[in-house]
């Protein structure tokens, strides 16, 4: 097969499923299915049309298969901590704490422990720490999508204003594109003001005084609640300084915590038959594989993308055509709400080198800018749209009507701001 017809094969492929992913509630295909598919059949055709020679392509999908499953088992291990948390009714604390019955004080609430609980962590664990929450405090579906839309625009900005908050900012961290001090100092406003922006718009959208009619659910005490909360949320707390400590990665951190707390809901529990559905074993039962799948179909198929050398040929096609650099690195976060943002930072990367840009130039903030926030602009343009996808069972459209806007607005005007503050 020519190198030219195995790029159009997989190009076709890509566009094809994305577009049974889109309108799934059409084609009635499952989107895991349609991802999983899509993600092998591209591969295949990459194999199949000898673009490299056969070792060199098994080597390729091995490392980029190493790498997708670091964010999948991260991804399983901090949502089977949530779920067991959740399992211990270990969230009656933080809801009543954050718990109002006016829909406005609840929006702010909410997005601020989103931004900055995202800084700590990651916009993913946040992601999946704050949806659990709010299906507690907001048990109707309809009512909770504003603040569902408004944790992922929050987290994913305030993931991108510390290394620790955000995979693309890491990796230009851990590459020394950009240092700790540097892109709190430079990023934080933006990213505040990324936020801010469509939290003021769904503010103002909301009737003034409108409550929510959902009284807070108090659930009864379960024993070892306290312990397994303390310990958990502790756990997912350490995981950066376990990283930044260490050198290992943040899966490991998760796996351990999950390890430990394992330990322990065994020995509180493994006496008493009536409370085996508060072990592990139970609680992985719990957690959606369905939405795990899902994100191993995408990130393949972007890895396949990468490979043909499809999305460094758009990074160059920017720079040739558009030249300008602020106006390139906004497209490129734009871009990175449709092809994951991942590889489109290690080819801009590899297109612009350390020499040419020193280290804390304005680029690479800029980059860790908008690669962070940009994938707020579609549900599945971050792993925290993806995983909130999964949670919510949320369609493509349905997110794209409530909160494509609003994240666009807020993500131009905070790069606005990066350039103005620099200038």
């Amino acid at each position: 097969m020519e190198a030219s017809i195995a790029y159009g094969l997989i190009l076709t492929f890509f566009c094809v499923g994305y577009l049974a992913i889109i309108f799934e509630f059409i084609v009635k295909l499952n989107k895991t299915a349609v991802a999983l598919f899509m993600g092998v059949i591209c591969w295949t055709i990459y194999f199949l049309g000898n673009l490299q020679p056969l070792d060199v392509d098994v080597a390729d999908l091995a490392e980029r298969l190493s790498d997708t499953s670091e964010i999948l088992f991260f991804l399983l291990g901090a949502m089977t901590l949530v779920e067991l948390i959740d399992s211990h009714n270990g969230f009656q604390t933080v809801m009543r704490l954050i718990h109002t019955h006016s829909k406005r004080h609840l929006l702010w609430t909410v997005s601020f422990f989103a931004f900055f609980l995202s800084a700590l962590l990651d916009n993913l664990t946040t992601t999946i720490l704050m949806i659990s929450i709010l299906k507690k405090l907001v048990p109707n579906k309809k009512s909770r999508l504003t603040f569902s839309c408004m944790v992922i625009i929050a987290a994913n900005a305030g993931g991108a204003w510390t290394p620790i908050g955000d995979v693309t900012t890491t990796m230009l961290w851990i590459q020394g594109q950009i240092t700790t001090l540097k892109v709190m100092n430079e990023i934080f406003f933006p990213s505040l003001v990324c936020m801010m922006v469509p939290l003021l718009i769904y503010t103002y959208s909301m009737k003034k005084g409108i409550t929510l009619k959902e009284p807070l659910i108090v659930e009864e005490k379960v024993p070892g609640a306290k312990l397994v909360f303390v310990m958990g949320i502790a756990s997912l707390l350490l995981v950066p300084i376990f990283h930044w400590v260490t050198g290992m990665p943040p899966y490991m951190a998760i796996l351990i915590a999950l390890s430990i707390l394992w330990f322990v809901t065994d020995i509180l529990h493994n006496k008493y038959e009536h409370r085996q559905h508060l072990r592990i074993p139970h609680i992985l039962t719990k957690v959606d594989v369905s939405n795990i799948l899902f994100f191993l179909g995408i990130l393949m198929t972007i890895d396949a993308l990468d490979s043909i050398g499809f999305l460094e040929s758009v990074a160059s096609w920017l720079q040739t055509n558009i030249g300008n650099l602020p106006v390139t690195v906004t497209l490129i976060g734009i871009f990175s709400a449709i092809i994951d943002n991942v590889p489109l930072v290690a080819a801009t990367m590899g297109m612009y080198s350390i020499e040419q840009f020193p280290q804390d130039s304005s680029l690479w903030m800029m980059i860790a800018y908008a690669a962070g926030t940009g994938g707020s602009l579609l549900l599945i343009g971050s792993s925290a749209g993806v995983a909130m996808m999964g949670m919510e069972k949320i369609g493509f459209f349905q997110y794209m009507k409530k909160a494509t806007l609003p994240a666009l607005a807020g993500f131009l005007i905070g790069m606005f701001v990066y350039i103005i503050s620099i200038s």
